[in-house]
């Protein structure tokens, strides 16, 4: 399990945002992953996604990383958000765009 926290610590330090998924951001393997996607794409938000299904010890060790059951879990400088409910929920409130702002990750402003 320690090769599994090196590497997900490594690649949560590789990037502001780092999204952990089913799939990849250009093909998601399951309907959490690719709304999670579909938001960071909407507010312009750079990402990088990790996917678990490629490696079960990553799969099964983000899990147990965050204290978190579910799959995808999004990480914004370092620190853990949320899956995708609070994700589309902060979304949706415009606490994430918000968040992100605050953390001095780039998003995209929508047309008013």
């Amino acid at each position: 399990m320690t090769d599994a926290n090196t590497t997900i610590q490594n690649e949560i330090a590789s990037q502001d945002v780092v999204v952990f998924m089913k799939g990849t951001p250009q093909m998601p393997q399951c309907g959490f992953s690719g709304q999670v996607v579909q938001i960071l794409n909407y507010l312009g938000v750079p990402f990088k996604g990790v996917n678990v299904l490629a490696d079960q010890g990553i799969r099964e060790g983000i899990k147990a990383f965050s204290n978190w059951p579910t799959i995808p879990q999004i990480y914004v400088k370092g620190e853990f958000v949320g899956g995708c409910d609070i994700t589309r929920e902060m979304f949706q409130s415009g606490e994430l765009q918000t968040f992100l702002a605050e953390k001095g990750v780039p998003v995209k402003t929508a047309a008013a």
